[in-house]
């Protein structure tokens, strides 16, 4: 299935002829992503990941906080046996990468031998999801999947295999849909792109 490129979702967020705007502490943000569209891209890669996982009783391993909401309907719509559970890394500051990953809350499943599937809100540098899959490796995982609602491959450092890519972003600082700025905009239900 095709991921739809940065080109496309340029040319779509031009065609807005009303643009709607929202101001968290001091910065201002533009719709970008409406969440009609956000879950037709959720809907696209749950179909791929059932088949794919259907004979595998997954366990999908949610990073907290920003994926909560893609988590949340995801899996609504991979009707597969499948556990799930949650982990807490950090590595933001305000609307730039820190540069290290903070774990906050660990992993308490045994992986061992385990399919495991990492949700995750976005991928720009792929540190987190290093982080994610270098731990996941040591404890013993069998398989490990990365499901992304967004990636912004001009953000890449570390080379990170992604399974299941709902969307293709530029690299620019959103907000919503469990994303935020500074702990804010994470109950937006469409997505919304800073202004310069």
């Amino acid at each position: 299935m095709e991921v739809p490129s940065c080109t496309a979702l340029r040319a779509a967020q031009l065609s807005h002829t009303m643009e709607k705007r929202v101001t968290l502490k001091d910065r201002t943000f533009r719709l970008s992503m409406p969440e009609a569209d956000i879950l037709a891209a959720v809907d696209r890669i749950a179909v791929r990941m059932a088949a794919d996982l259907k004979d595998r009783q997954p366990l999908f391993l949610v990073v907290l906080n920003g994926a909560f909401m893609f988590a949340a309907d995801l899996l609504k719509r991979v009707e597969i046996p499948a556990e799930v559970s949650f982990v807490k890394l950090s590595s933001y500051c305000g609307t730039e990468s820190s540069g290290c990953v903070n774990e906050i809350i660990g992993l308490t499943q045994n992986v061992e031998g385990r399919t495991v599937v990492i949700v995750e809100d976005i991928v720009d540098s792929g540190l987190t999801m290093k982080r994610m899959t270098d731990m996941l490796r040591a404890s013993g995982a069998g398989e490990i999947h990365i499901a992304t609602l967004l990636s912004k491959p001009d953000a890449l450092k570390y080379n990170v295999p992604l399974d299941y890519v709902a969307m293709e972003i530029p690299n620019d600082f959103i907000v919503g849909y469990g994303l935020d700025y500074d702990g804010l905009g994470r109950n937006l239900r469409d997505i919304y792109t800073v202004v310069d």
